[in-house]
C-alpha cells in the first residue's frame, strides 16, 4: 500500500531569496475533505507556498509535514500523492487529449492506463475531442484537460495556482463542481485565486497573505471580499 495521509501541517514555514522574504514564518493545516483558499495580492508569496507544498522547494526555515512524515522521510512515495496544476499547465500541443494523458499516466508507472484515461477524458468532458490536438483547444478545454492530468494518478493533495484565470463563466462552474466533486472524495485541496467570487462559493477556509505573511486564517462562509478588504485595505482588494 502506498503512503497516505489526511492532513498537510505547514510551521513557521520561511523561504528567503538572499535578503528577500518571499516567506516568512507561515502556520498553517489542510485536512481532507477541505478546499483551503491562498488569497493576497500580487508577491504575497502564494505561489511560493504552494511550490513548497509540492516539494518543488525547500523551506529556508520551518517544516511541513504530511501525515506524521515529512518531505525528507516521506521519500519518492510523496511525490505519488501530490497533483499540481501551476500556471504552465504542462501539456504538449503537438500531442491529441488522450496522448497527453497516456504519457503522463505512464510517467507514473499507473496500470490499467486506457481505462484510467478514459475516465479522465469522459470527467473532462473531452471524450468526442480525445483525439484532437490540444493546440485546438480552448482554454476551458485546456484547463480542465490539465485538472485531469493532475489527477490521473489520483492524489490525496491537490495544488492549484489560479485555476480560474482566463475562464469564462461556464467553465469556471465546471472547475468549481469538479473541485466540489474531489472534496467530497477527501482530497486536501489548495489553491490560489484572486477570484473572490468564485471562491466565496467553494472555499472551507482562506489563508490571507500580504508580503509573505500569514494575516488571517479563517472560515471561508460568505462576505469573504468584504473581509479579504478589512484585512488587506480597499485598494489591495480591488486589484483581486
Amino acid at each position: 500500500m502506498r503512503f497516505d495521509f489526511d492532513k498537510v501541517a505547514v510551521r513557521e514555514v520561511s523561504r528567503h531569496y538572499g535578503r528577500r522574504r518571499a516567506l516568512n514564518r507561515i502556520t498553517l493545516d489542510c485536512e481532507a475533505g477541505e478546499v483551503l483558499g491562498l488569497l493576497g495580492p500580487n508577491g504575497a508569496g502564494k505561489s511560493t507556498l504552494l511550490a513548497i507544498l509540492a516539494t518543488l522547494l525547500v523551506p529556508s526555515a520551518g517544516t511541513v509535514h504530511y501525515g506524521m512524515r515529512s518531505a525528507r522521510e516521506a521519500g519518492p512515495d510523496l511525490r505519488g500523492c501530490i497533483g499540481l496544476l501551476a500556471h504552465d499547465l504542462h501539456l504538449y500541443p503537438e500531442l491529441t487529449a488522450r496522448e497527453n494523458l497516456e504519457f503522463f499516466a505512464r510517467l507514473y508507472g499507473l496500470a490499467e492506463i486506457p481505462v484510467r484515461v478514459q475516465s479522465a477524458l469522459e470527467r473532462a468532458g473531452l471524450s468526442g475531442r480525445a483525439g484532437d490536438v490540444v493546440s485546438g483547444f480552448s482554454r476551458g478545454m485546456r484547463q480542465r484537460l490539465a485538472l485531469e492530468r493532475a489527477l490521473i494518478h489520483r492524489p490525496r493533495l491537490l495544488l492549484l495556482d489560479e485555476p480560474f484565470t482566463g475562464l469564462d463563466d461556464a467553465s469556471a462552474h465546471l472547475l468549481v463542481s469538479r473541485l466540489r466533486e474531489l472534496r467530497g472524495e477527501g482530497r486536501i485541496i489548495v489553491l490560489a485565486t484572486h477570484d473572490l467570487d468564485v471562491a466565496d462559493g467553494l472555499l472551507d477556509r482562506a489563508a490571507i497573505l500580504r508580503d509573505g505573511r500569514l494575516v488571517a486564517l479563517e472560515e471561508a462562509r460568505g462576505a469573504l471580499r468584504e473581509r479579504y478588504r478589512a484585512h488587506l485595505g480597499a485598494g489591495v482588494a480591488s486589484s483581486g
